[in-house]
């Protein structure tokens, strides 16, 4: 019956995509120069013509970034669309999924560079789906323009992402979306639900001395926390048929749930004082303006349990109710002076409040006092850099912290040179220094050993680092980088405790590394093609040089997708198909505390070395592109299953999923 469901909605999309008109609406325009002339005289036979609509082609529907990288939509099918159709809507080849939807990742890889001058909050592994200010996009459209994105789910739940951008005139644009989801999942006590609300604004105005640009964001996650799995030797790796319904499979908790929310409202406009345009042209000579940023935020999350667990070690009441809060503003003054000889430059002054709280004052059983909060307020300094020369892109910010106990100095600086059409090269380097997050720093619980204050035991994180891009469309696009850390710092079992058998997280604590360790990576990514056949490959090595094992990666990741491309039906569809091999090779895989909803270190168990196989057809009509995946496809032959995402949590078994991605344009 699932499959009579799936051929009919797939039929019912495309009567509904034949049924649009496959151009886009054209934009009407009068030219004003001609109205401004003397009519001519027409004869007896001849009829007054009318200008013709100009015609609004894709690139009119741009798409900025908060670093104001600007791209037009993008409706095509391609391989990397196949990698990006999931719950991020990003590629996860560094990333290893759970087995529901909406819950943590591991990491295959890590990525020490940092854009944020200051800690965040923390749980961390819960924030894959949480849109900080830097994922949020900002729209110019020519007409009105939706995007639908699809995708079922695990049992009893769909995922909806849905977005509209309109304007009341060219200079002023908005845009609203939501992202929601819910799912069951395979397991029991594995429900994991989501939504994200977005809305924003992009104005300029006509002479283009003031511009704007502004959003809000609401999101609240919660999950259903099921500890992951009591025996998986007797009820999972043993392949017994009688647990092939994984429900019957006895998990850790039944009480458990976690939830963050967050609203955020951010605003950042700017004045220019001057500006001179080159004569008979448009684009501008030089500028002088002033601009203001504003980001106020306020986040909260919460671990509850109907009853206290000895996983966890002791417990201050029955009843299990922890929850830290976070309530940030963040205010930027800026002056920028912009000249096409010399490029764009921009000092700025920001002052950062911070009140990171806990609802009590704790005394632990030595006697010391652990407080309820984190207030502050920090200034800092700094400035921006950027300018093209020809083939050249040169790109430099750097930032100091004046005042305050948590930031430090973040400084980044890179050059691009463009070879020709087809060859890129970039080199970039990076430093920061900051405290921790917020969760290392200070937590309260009511479970004892879950109760610590850091904030003057703990050093200041300090990364350097070093990256090389080639990209190149004839020989791949190759990427290395080399980091150092100092004062590395991570959740891990505390060493100065006893650990007994099954109560691992019972002496969780934050812990930092005094020794400096180094993290070299290369990833090479190119693809094959021989007719409508294809090969793509992206390979990723990864080196630690470490005195103490407290950094865990897989030495090698790779993926590896056979496809092939084809119009079908006289070209009325695109059609891509094949099949994609992931593998990473075997390592000590971080476990998962869904307590603080982190990841901590673990050196006792090694997991991976087994491949993940998935089958897709994918097809595009007009606009509409649809999906159909068979996940994970070689369970299906494995007797003895040993696949894993993280200690005591398995990776999804086969499973069929299909969806769109659906755009309109009026």
């Amino acid at each position: 019956m699932k499959y009579f469901f799936l051929i009919f909605l797939i039929q019912l999309s495309c009567v509904q995509v034949f049924a649009q008109e496959d151009s886009i609406p054209p934009r009407k325009e009068v030219d004003t120069t001609a109205m401004r002339r003397m009519p001519r005289r027409l004869g007896p036979k001849e009829k007054e013509k009318e200008p013709e609509p100009e015609e609004v082609t894709i690139r009119d529907y741009k798409i900025i970034s908060y670093a104001r990288d600007t791209t037009f939509l993008d409706t095509t099918l391609t391989i990397q669309k196949e990698y990006k159709y999931n719950y991020l809507r990003k590629d996860d080849f560094e990333l290893m999924p759970f087995s529901n939807v909406g819950k943590p990742y591991n990491k295959l890889g890590v990525d020490f560079k940092s854009n944020n001058l200051y800690p965040e909050m923390g749980a961390i592994a819960l924030h894959s789906n949480y849109f900080e200010k830097e994922d949020i996009k900002y729209y110019n459209v020519a007409t009105p323009m939706s995007d639908l994105f699809f995708k079922t789910t695990f049992e009893q739940g769909q995922l909806l992402d849905a977005s509209l951008a309109f304007n009341t005139s060219r200079r002023l644009n908005f845009s609203i979306a939501y992202k929601g989801f819910r799912s069951l999942g395979k397991y029991q006590y594995n429900q994991s639900e989501s939504g994200n609300f977005r809305t924003t604004t992009n104005y300029v105005t006509e002479n283009g001395r003031y511009s704007l640009r502004a959003h809000i964001a609401a999101q609240d996650i919660e999950n259903i926390e099921n500890g992951g799995l009591v025996d998986e030797e007797g009820q999972f790796e043993s392949g017994d048929s009688e647990f092939s319904n994984r429900v019957k499979i006895d998990v850790r908790f039944s009480d458990a749930n976690s939830k963050i929310l967050g609203k955020r409202y951010y605003l950042d406009h700017l004045y220019k004082l001057i500006r001179k345009e080159k004569d008979s042209s448009s684009q501008e000579k030089t500028s002088l303006g002033i601009g203001h940023q504003f980001n106020y935020e306020t986040k909260y999350y919460a671990f509850n349990q109907t009853s206290a667990n000895a996983y966890y070690g002791n417990n201050f009441i029955s009843s299990i109710e922890d929850r830290a809060s976070l309530k940030t503003m963040y205010n930027q003054v800026n002056a920028e002076f912009y000249n096409a000889t010399l490029g764009r430059l921009q000092g700025n002054v920001s002052l950062y409040n911070y009140n990171y709280f806990f609802n009590s004052i704790l005394i632990d059983g030595n006697g010391v006092e652990i407080p309820s909060r984190l207030k502050g307020e920090e200034i800092a300094i700094g400035a921006e850099y950027e300018k093209r020369i020809k083939g050249f892109q040169l790109k430099a910010m750097a930032k100091y912290n004046l005042t305050g106990d948590l930031g430090g100095n973040q400084m980044n600086a890179s050059a691009s040179y463009k070879l020709n059409d087809k060859h890129k090269l970039a080199v970039s380097a990076y430093g920061s220094s900051k405290m921790p997050n917020f969760n290392f720093l200070l937590y309260q619980s009511d479970y004892e050993n879950y109760n610590w204050s850091n904030l003057s035991n703990f050093e200041k994180e300090q990364v350097y680092g070093l990256r090389f891009d080639f990209e190149s469309q004839i020989w791949g696009h190759l990427s290395m980088s080399y980091e150092t850390v100092d004062n590395y710092t991570y959740f891990g079992q505390d060493p100065l405790q006893a650990i007994e058998e099954g109560m691992e997280n019972a002496t969780i604590r934050p812990l930092q590394e005094n020794n400096v360790l180094n993290h070299t990576k290369i990833k090479y990514a190119k693809e094959f093609k021989l007719g409508g056949f294809a090969l793509n490959n992206t390979v990723m090595y990864q080196n630690v040089s470490q005195a103490n094992q407290v950094l865990n990666v897989p030495e090698l990741v790779t993926r590896n997708t056979l496809y092939f491309s084809s119009e079908v039906f006289k070209k009325a569809m695109f059609m891509q198909t094949g099949i994609t091999l992931k593998y990473f090779s075997e390592y000590n895989m971080d476990a998962y505390n869904s307590l603080l909803g982190e990841f901590y270190l673990q050196n006792d168990q090694k997991l991976g070395s087994f491949p993940m196989l998935d089958f897709f057809i994918n097809a595009k009509i007009q606009q509409t592109r649809i999906y159909l995946k068979a996940e994970h496809f070689n369970t299906l032959f494995s007797s003895e299953p040993n696949y894993y995402s993280a200690p005591n949590y398995p990776y999804r078994d086969f499973v069929i999923r299909f969806g769109l991605v659906w755009n309109f344009f009026s």
